[in-house]
């Protein structure tokens, strides 16, 4: 008779994700997740194949998971309040679990990257509400803006490099107006 599982591949994760948060990628190991939820290492690789599988999967989750808070964010139908809650959503995301912001922005090797259609589903809400700003012909573009300037604010900000005072938050929603600003104008003077 077999013996009866130990652990859940949703436990797994959920060990991964929590490595995660706490040390970055580089500690995501078999042995750190197989101690965290209470087997033996080798049982561990009855649910997951290889460190690299189990990466994939942590990635997996966290792709999904910004999904989520984007799908819950972009709710209001107008696109500018959505375009904002969109990047709170992301620089939230970020200041609570760096390293998981970290990871989304971060090249993994083929073995261990989420399926690519997963982040296209992520970034959905934010070229759907991008695009109605900037009209649909310019969704794509658009999105990649909003995309490349909260990404960049936001690793400047976890990394501690605002060292000239004032407010990060105010300057952050400075940033957001700015872009919302211009992806409005952008598609009044294309008309």
């Amino acid at each position: 008779m077999p013996t009866p599982a130990r652990t859940s591949r949703d436990e797994i994760v959920a060990a991964g994700r929590a490595i995660l948060a706490l040390d970055g990628i580089e500690a995501l190991t078999m042995q750190r997740v197989a101690d965290r939820v209470g087997v033996r290492a080798p049982s561990l690789y009855r649910r997951v194949a290889s460190r690299s599988a189990l990466v994939q999967l942590v990635a997996a989750d966290v792709v999904g998971d910004v999904e989520n808070r984007f799908e819950s964010a972009a709710s209001t139908g107008d696109p500018r309040r959505d375009l904002r809650a969109l990047a709170l959503a992301l620089r939230d995301f970020a200041l609570a679990d760096p390293h998981s912001y970290e990871l989304l922005f971060s090249p993994l090797p083929e073995h261990s990257a989420p399926d690519p259609a997963s982040f296209a589903a992520a970034a959905a809400p934010v070229i759907r509400v991008a695009g109605a700003l900037a009209g649909a012909d310019q969704a794509l573009n658009a999105a990649r803006t909003v995309t490349a300037w909260a990404s960049g604010f936001l690793r400047m900000e976890l990394a501690g490099v605002f060292q000239l005072g004032g407010n990060v938050e105010e300057a952050f929603d400075f940033g957001m107006t700015l872009l919302i600003k211009g992806l409005t104008t952008a598609t009044s003077e294309g008309d």
